[in-house]
């Protein structure tokens, strides 16, 4: 049985009259690990769009073989008011509810895949805290266990790194690394240098998508994909890498 979970072939996509995304094919696999990169404005959103199934493609066509109930998703912007008196443990919670009332899941014995996802994200001691109180890695680490708690087969990410700091950023990567050897990884980011240790192939949206199948990309080949995006090397002295001055 074949282990394909998501098929685009030749997606053109947009909002309204604006095309954002031309002829865009790409095959998402079971414990595939793809890293989204692209410049602001380039269309990674609208892919993810397409992939989950909030956006129909003006052109092209989308093949899913998983439920959309099986694919997890952590968006850039966490959509939670933080001075909503609710606790990390409900917010978890929340993410199994299908339409359920709160009350009736937490005496389903939902309760033990919300600590299941706690643990795998690391902070099951939280699980009373009010989400006002959570540190901007904290947060981001009960929105991820609230996208896994339903062990989806595929799960997205846009920019999760945004509202967090350096070192939470590398627990970040490590936590993925151990939920993709049971699930499929699709996450959109813009800094290749950090991510390339743990993803496994590329794909360059740029108004169109290149997809790369390795983890390793070179300045010439983003010039040959078109995707006009820093290179950022890691080391003992943070720096990254720019082009060369037409004079040198």
């Amino acid at each position: 049985m074949s282990d394909l979970l998501v098929k685009m072939d030749n997606v053109t996509a947009g909002y309204d009259d604006t095309v954002v995304l031309t002829d865009a094919s790409l095959e998402i696999h079971a414990r595939d690990f793809i890293g989204v990169i692209g410049p602001n404005g380039g269309g990674k959103t609208t892919l993810l769009r397409v992939i989950l199934g909030l956006l129909k493609p003006a052109k092209g066509k989308v093949k899913r073989r998983i439920g959309k109930h099986e694919i997890g998703y952590l968006p850039q912007v966490n959509q939670i008011d933080e001075q909503f008196p609710i606790t990390v443990f409900d917010v978890v919670l929340s993410g199994m509810t299908s339409g359920m009332q709160l009350q009736r899941l937490k005496t389903s014995g939902a309760a033990r895949h919300v600590e299941e996802a706690l643990e795998k994200v690391g902070i099951t001691g939280l699980k009373k805290r009010p989400i006002g109180e959570l540190s901007g890695g904290e947060l981001q680490r009960t929105m991820l266990a609230r996208a896994i708690i339903s062990s989806p087969k595929l799960l997205v990410l846009d920019e999760p790194n945004t509202y967090v700091d350096n070192r939470f950023e590398q627990e970040l990567y490590h936590i993925l690394s151990r939920l993709n050897e049971s699930m499929a990884i699709l996450l959109v980011s813009h800094d290749v240098g950090t991510i390339t240790p743990f993803i496994k192939t590329i794909a360059c949206v740029n108004r169109t998508l290149h997809y790369h199948a390795s983890n390793k990309i070179s300045e010439e080949q983003l010039k040959v994909y078109n995707c006009p995006i820093e290179i950022v090397t890691h080391g003992p002295v943070p720096h990254r890498v720019i082009p060369q001055h037409k004079s040198d």
